[in-house]
């Protein structure tokens, strides 16, 4: 279930981003982001249609983090 995930955003090299599906909404998701910038967390939630979701998941743009 995807909602107990963590996933991995690709980034640029010395930045890393999370996000987590926190809630559903019609035909999407909303997600909270959050991007560590050399040690500073910044937190957004944002939301995505399932379809680019699942298409960035295919495509390696977002992959699942290990539990």
């Amino acid at each position: 279930e995807a909602w107990k995930k963590m996933y991995l955003i690709q980034k640029s090299k010395g930045k890393v981003s999370y996000c987590s599906i926190v809630g559903e909404k019609g035909t999407g998701y909303i997600i909270k982001i959050c991007r560590d910038m050399e040690g500073y967390v910044k937190e957004s939630e944002d939301y995505i249609e399932k379809e680019l979701f699942e298409l960035c998941l295919r495509t390696g743009y977002i992959t699942e983090m290990a539990q």
